[in-house]
């Protein structure tokens, strides 16, 4: 454990950045509730010292050499030692000042929207309790400890998606959550048993330097890394298990800005991006991971096109650019999957939280009554709205352009081709899709417009709710034009000897462009000039409309195969067990005992004389017996 002054305050602030949200939490549900703005100062105030503990922990490390361990035995057993504390490296400092910084600007944004809540208080507790969760996450020194702060994350996460208990539809979005990202975490759990039966070794700074798995064979890195990966699958949302996250948005409106900015969702990246040394090790997972990010990128971008639900269609955004960042991670862009995870923490809690201004004023996700409405005269959040769209459409100079075109750059250094296509083409998805529901909220329908209420002035956003719409605008803008600084802080802490991306030429980033503009401009002709009727060509076909909409039917699949498997089989099985076992065992016992109460009751009369009259032919019949 190092002991130096400068380590001992990195240990001090770690404490404080992870155990104040804990005890932040603890006072609100066990002692404050009754007192909401106690509440939100206490949570507030944690997150804050979260955010400055996390920028200082950064500032004081930016030349770090070596990762830096605070740990202490946690499982010691015959030589093998599991370790529980702090890893500090270059990966997860930046890693905490993006949920830190998230944290604070949702949970000082709620204090607007959540204003007048009847669960306020609890609110406020249960974003202690998902911040400390993830920064303990962000923080973990073994893969066991990262799997605890994991599963907590999904906890806080169901507690805030399904808030509102009182809708039936908010109890089972979390309930959905709650059991499709338990499928993945199932697979990763196994995943680290078996990882550490062979190897004897769960730390995370020995795992990236590929130490204890010299003596593993191909096959069997590969099985670990697809088990692992499973987790990622399920906390990100991706393909199988991707339908859960666009449910997820009947939670309050900041929440999901939460989730899917840089915190859960983005918790999957971040572990591909933790264990990266030790999934390059095998090219078929590598493979694996690439297609699975593909297929979920270009699903969620089909579904976003045909969404009339606000929220939803940033949900399925959040989708497609989560199947990005692991495109870019598995085609061994280790920087650019990293990068575009930052730029997009910023950008898509932006988008969520101008959606949120609206939502709140006008009590409607429908984008077309948004139009209607006049949400676009909401000056802050409608200028914020499409300065994030712009960033999310890959649009020069905003973040979103940089990180997207490292990304482009990492699928063009790849051998095949083909994965550099479906990039281009998400590319141009996203910005159709992005900029069809902007120009929606621009541009309303003239026939709705007159119709619309009529208001002397714009509606006002609150304070709360403006700031850190200004601020998150503001990192937009300005994140981009650090990427080299970045990418020179991230790489140098890589261990020598992984590739983490080629360099490659200037077409691949000016087809992005291109397929970007080209996307804005076929939104703008369907949906925002004069006299456009505001239909998709999607739209027009009614057999992908139906696809899309119904989300591919994977939805309707897993039904199908609830229903075959749990309730016509596990179930019939159970029954058809408790009918004739259990109930037809009993009945068995309890039929044979009446049966053998009946033969004994011949005997049992009750009659002194037949008795007598038994005794003495027994023992006259024994007397002839010894007699003869």
């Amino acid at each position: 454990m190092p002991g130096s002054p400068s380590h001992t305050l990195d240990l001090a602030a770690m404490i404080a950045a992870t155990m104040l949200p804990l005890a932040s939490c603890l006072v609100i549900l066990i002692a404050a509730r009754s007192r909401p703005r106690l509440c939100a100062a206490l949570s507030i105030g944690s997150a804050t010292i979260a955010l400055v503990c996390s920028i200082a922990l950064m500032a004081l490390n930016s030349k770090m050499g070596a990762p830096i361990q605070f740990t202490t035995d946690f499982i010691a057993s015959s030589g093998l030692n599991i370790g529980f504390g702090f890893l500090l490296d270059r990966l997860n400092l930046l890693m905490i000042v993006v949920v830190s910084s998230i944290c604070f600007l949702v949970q000082v944004y709620s204090l607007g929207y959540m204003a007048g809540d009847s669960g306020f208080s609890r609110y406020y507790g249960f974003m202690s309790l998902f911040t400390w969760a993830m920064m303990s996450l962000s923080l973990s020194a073994s893969l066991l400890q990262l799997y605890f702060f994991w599963e907590l994350v999904g906890l806080s996460s169901y507690l805030l998606i399904g808030f509102w208990y009182e809708k039936f539809s908010a109890t089972q979005a979390g309930k959905k959550a709650f059991i499709m990202t338990r499928a993945g975490d199932t697979a990763f759990f196994i995943g680290i048993l078996v990882l550490f039966l062979h190897t004897g070794d769960l730390s995370i700074a020995n795992l990236g330097s590929r130490a204890p798995l010299a003596h593993l064979s191909p096959s069997f890195l590969t099985l670990c890394a697809l088990l692992i990966f499973g987790g990622i699958v399920g906390k990100s949302a991706q393909f199988p298990l991707l339908t859960w996250l666009p449910d997820a948005m009947e939670g309050p409106t900041p929440v999901s800005a939460l989730l899917h900015s840089a915190t859960m969702v983005a918790a999957g990246v971040y572990l591909f991006a933790r264990l990266f040394p030790f999934f390059s090790l095998s090219a078929v997972a590598m493979s694996v991971f690439l297609a699975i990010g593909t297929i979920s990128m270009l699903l969620a971008s089909t579904m976003a096109m045909v969404s009339r639900d606000i929220k939803k269609v940033w949900a399925y955004s959040t989708i497609s650019q989560l199947g990005f960042m692991i495109m870019a991670l598995a085609a061994g862009g280790y920087f650019a999957g990293i990068f575009h995870l930052t730029t997009h923490a910023g950008f898509k809690a932006l988008l969520f939280l101008c959606s949120g201004v609206f939502i709140h004023h006008f009590e409607t996700n429908d984008v077309y009554e948004l139009s209607r409405r006049g949400a676009r005269r909401m000056l802050i959040p409608m200028v914020s709205m499409v300065l994030g769209a712009a960033a999310l459409s890959g649009i020069p100079p905003l973040s979103g352009y940089f990180s997207k075109e490292a990304v482009m750059g990492s699928l063009a250094g790849l051998a095949d081709p083909v994965w550099l296509a479906a990039g281009l083409t998400g590319v141009f998805l996203t910005a159709y899709y992005t900029f069809r529901l902007i120009f929606i909220l621009l541009f309303p329908r003239k026939s709705e417009v007159s119709s619309a209420p009529s208001h002397e002035s714009a509606p006002h956003t609150a304070p709360a709710m403006a700031l850190p719409l200004i601020i998150l605008a503001t990192v937009t803008a300005v994140l981009g034009f650090f990427e080299t600084p970045l990418k020179h802080f991230l790489e140098n802490g890589m261990i020598p000897g992984i590739v983490t991306g080629v360099r490659v030429g200037a077409w691949p980033h000016m087809a992005a462009l291109a397929l970007a503009l080209a996307g804005v401009a076929l939104a703008w002709t369907e949906f925002g000039r004069k006299g456009a009727e505001q239909i998709g060509f999607i739209d027009r076909i009614p057999v992908l409309y139906r696809l899309f909409s119904e989300r591919w039917y994977i939805d309707r699949f897993y039904a199908l195969l609830v229903d075959l498997v749990v309730d016509r089989g596990l179930s019939r099985l159970c029954n058809l067990n408790d009918r004739k076992v259990i109930d037809g065992g009993i009945e068995g016992v309890c039929g044979a005992t009446v049966e053998s109460g009946k033969v004994t009751a011949v005997l049992q009369t009750g009659m002194v004389q037949y008795r007598l009259i038994v005794i003495f032919a027994v023992l006259a019949l024994l007397s002839l017996y010894y007699y003869y």
